[in-house]
This record gives C-alpha cells, sequence and structure tokens, in this order.
C-alpha cells in the first residue's frame, strides 16, 4: 500500500496567490498518485494563521470542489512558525509523510518527488536546499548567506540555505512532538532528531503573487530567535567583553598612577565622557542580551500553547 501525503502550506493573507497554488497542488498530488508513489487519499492542508483577507473563503470553496484540499483554521495570528506546528500535528495524526512548503510557491514543487523518492530510499527527513540565490536582492542574499554562516560559528546545527521545504516521516513528526518548545525555530529544531536525512537542491523561483509575508522587521526577529534559542555565546561573548574592558580599566589605572607620580597629569573632559559612554554603552548592551535569554525563560516556564484550532475543514474518509 503507498503511504499518504499530506502537503503542508501555512497561509496569511493568500488571497491572491491560492488560486495560482491550489491548482498547482493538486497536479504534484494527481502526478504522484498516477506514478503509484503515493496513495489517492493524499491531501493538502492549508494553515489559515488569521487571515484579514478571503483567504478562509477560498480554502471553503476549494475543500467543496476537491476533498483533497483540506483546511485548518486558527483562532487568530500566530505566526509562521506556530501555524506550520499546527498543520503538521494535524497532519501527524493521518498522514505516514508530509512536505511543508510556502503558499507563494516559491519554492520548486518540481522536487517533492525526489523528496518522496529519498524517503522510499530510507530517509526520515528531506531537506529542500537552494542551489542559489540568484533571485534573492544583493542585500537580502548576503545577509542571509551571513546568517547562516554566524549559527555554524555559535554551534547551532542547521542545513545551509534551508528554508522550510522540506519531508517528514511520521516517525519525524512524532520526535518533533516530544519538543515542548514555545520559542519556534524548526529549522534549527529539526536537525537535532538525529534520523536518517537526505537533500534536495533546486532553485527557487520568483513569488507568483501577492507580497512577501516576511519583511525585514520579522526576518530580524527570526533571526534572533534562531540565535538565542540554540546557543549561549552571546552571554558568553558578553563575559568576554566585560572582562575585555576590565583589562583596559586595568591599564588606564597604571597610566595614571605611572603619571602622578612622575608629575605629568593629563586633563581633558573629552576622555573622560567618552570613557564613560563607553562602558554606559558596554553595560546596556549587557543587560539587553541577558535580557532577552530572561524573556526567552520566562515565555518557556509559562508553556502556553502555541495555537489554537478554531475550525477544520478534512473528512474523515477521502
Amino acid at each position: 500500500m503507498n503511504d499518504r501525503l499530506a502537503i503542508v502550506v501555512p497561509c496569511y493573507n493568500e488571497e491572491e496567490v491560492l488560486p495560482i497554488s491550489m491548482p498547482e497542488l493538486l497536479r504534484v498530488l494527481d502526478d504522484l498518485t498516477a506514478k503509484k508513489k503515493i496513495s489517492a487519499d493524499s491531501y493538502i492542508l492549508f494553515v489559515n494563521d488569521g487571515s484579514r483577507d478571503k483567504t478562509w473563503e477560498l480554502l471553503q470553496e476549494g475543500h467543496e470542489k476537491d476533498a483533497r484540499v483540506c483546511a485548518v483554521k486558527l483562532a487568530k495570528n500566530c505566526g509562521h512558525q506556530s501555524a506550520l506546528i499546527a498543520g503538521l500535528m494535524t497532519a501527524r495524526e493521518d498522514a505516514d509523510i508530509t512536505v511543508s512548503i510556502d503558499a507563494d510557491l516559491q519554492d520548486d514543487v518540481a522536487v517533492i518527488e525526489q523528496m518522496v523518492d529519498e524517503y522510499h530510499n530510507g530517509c526520515e527527513i528531506v531537506y529542500g536546499v537552494r542551489g542559489s540565490r540568484k533571485s534573492d536582492s544583493f542585500f537580502k542574499r548576503t545577509t542571509a548567506e551571513g546568517f547562516y554562516k554566524l549559527l555554524a560559528s555559535l554551534g547551532v546545527k542547521t542545513v545551509f540555505n534551508h528554508a522550510d521545504f522540506r519531508l517528514m516521516s511520521r516517525k519525524a513528526l512524532n520526535e518533533l512532538a516530544e519538543y515542548k518548545e514555545t520559542n519556534l525555530y524548526l529549522r534549527g529544531l529539526i536537525p537535532l532528531l538525529g534520523l536518517k536525512t537526505g537533500q534536495v537542491v533546486y532553485e527557487r523561483k520568483e513569488r507568483l503573487a501577492g507580497e512577501s509575508k516576511y519583511p525585514l522587521k520579522k526576518m530580524l526577529a527570526l533571526a534572533l530567535n534562531g540565535i538565542t534559542s540554540f546557543s549561549v555565546q552571546p552571554i558568553r561573548l558578553v563575559f568576554k567583553v566585560g572582562l575585555l574592558v576590565l583589562l583596559i580599566c586595568l591599564g588606564a589605572a597604571i597610566y595614571a598612577f605611572i603619571s602622578y607620580i612622575t608629575g605629568y597629569v593629563e586633563r581633558g573632559w573629552t576622555s573622560l565622557i567618552l570613557s564613560i559612554w563607553f562602558l554606559g554603552g558596554v553595560q546596556l548592551l549587557a543587560i539587553g542580551i541577558i535580557g532577552e535569554y530572561i524573556g526567552k525563560i520566562y515565555n518557556e516556564v509559562k508553556h502556553r500553547p502555541l495555537y489554537h484550532i478554531e475550525t477544520v475543514l478534512k473528512e474523515d474518509k477521502m
């Protein structure tokens, strides 16, 4: 018997792109079913993450036309990572394998077949990895690649040029469900599972329609979350900077003492004020970094749920 595939698609204000991406994903199911690589009851699971446009209405219409178009409506906007985990945990109940992909279909749906083949060859997780970043602007390409290199230097295990386009088996999802973290960064969490993995390389396309839901502010927030959720190196850096400043101050004290006993005392408010500002800036930076970690601890210990599901459009048996 072929495995049941669920394609999980987080959606936030995607009314412009859904009329294009929905038929495209259905064609992928048709093709893989015809090749007998997945079962005929495979489906697409869209996750409506508190959209304020007609996204939910379009999903309802799609479900009425084709039972393979399933949907989950979250009670409010929870963010991309929470919406994604909501879809994965819902699909885990009846799907043998899942593939997560964004609604804009910038990730190449053609390689989903290669992912399924890798799964049949024994891989529990298959990462979609970009071959290049030619479609990105110079700024985005430079900052994204720099971020991956920064994570690696901090000891965070990630897959270079991989976002959230991946296949996961039910076994992998069951393992992932054991992680109860509130500060989600799936790109760093999934490599920790330690299961057999594979990779497929593809070229990212231009967005089909609509606008990106990841502006610079959200990208920076995701990057900060990834760093602070998987590495304590920033706190250790604070200690090293504090030690360096202490040594500088010690050197300045020795210099002042020598100047005093030799009768030469250098006067000047500029050097004094700059020193005060420098030390004040270092202290505020240190407090900010430590505060970021304390804030994460505060969120984790409350154990609040990541999402609340309001409605599910899904047939029990398709």
